[in-house]
């Protein structure tokens, strides 16, 4: 068995069924030429590996359909994959669609960070979207969300089976580590977003506690 990704232009759909109805439209069409230039390095990363290193399940110029690119890989190299798609697709505009988790990851709006999604890996930026998509769903094996946005500069939650979030911030040293308790997902997404995004408004409103260990 593969696993799929699926790259198309950013804001060409924000929904699951949107996508589904783009994809569509580009049936039959050729290769776009950003398509075709993402799809050739991919191609020459993959050809410069061993074969038995190789990432892809089937050459990637072989998925361009219209403004569209179908990337098949096995399943132990998803991350690697994954990464080579925000490297190649990012500047071009290009959001990352997951069928298998049904997520979008379109860079419209972007705060560049390193992203730690307990469940799936590293993701280079966050976006509005992505916070309220990701938070309300984590869950084992790894229900946390990491945002670093530079050393010892970050926020961070976990959420217990009850549904009750941890969130903590840290502003780059010890006796600048937050943390407070929410039991609302949304409200966790919005204030993850808030700080990603630079907007502390709220921050000052609400009861933080010093983390001392």
């Amino acid at each position: 068995m593969s696993y799929d990704h699926v790259l198309l232009p950013s804001g060409a759909a924000s929904t699951l069924a949107e996508v589904d109805a783009y994809l569509t439209t580009q049936d039959g069409q050729p290769a776009t030429a950003v398509v075709a230039e993402i799809a050739a390095e991919l191609d020459k990363r993959n050809a410069e590996l061993p074969e038995a290193d190789a990432f892809l399940g089937a050459p990637a110029a072989d998925g361009g359909i219209g403004a569209t690119l179908f990337v098949s890989t096995p399943y132990d190299s998803i991350g690697h994959v994954r990464n080579l798609l925000f490297e190649l697709a990012t500047p071009h505009g290009y959001a990352v669609y997951d069928p298998q988790l049904a997520w979008l990851v379109d860079p419209a709006g972007r705060v560049p960070a390193t992203v730690t999604h307990g469940g799936a890996g590293e993701f280079p930026y966050l976006t509005r979207e992505l916070a309220h998509l990701w938070i309300p769903g984590l869950g084992e094996p790894g229900p946390y969300l990491i945002v670093e946005t530079g050393d010892q500069v970050y926020i961070q939650t976990y959420r217990h089976p009850n549904g009750v979030y941890d969130l903590e911030y840290r502003e780059g040293s010890a006796d600048k580590h937050f943390t407070i308790t929410v039991d609302d997902a949304a409200e966790v997404a919005d204030l993850v977003w808030e700080w990603a995004s630079g907007d502390r408004t709220r921050f000052d409103t609400l009861n933080w506690r010093r983390l001392t260990f």
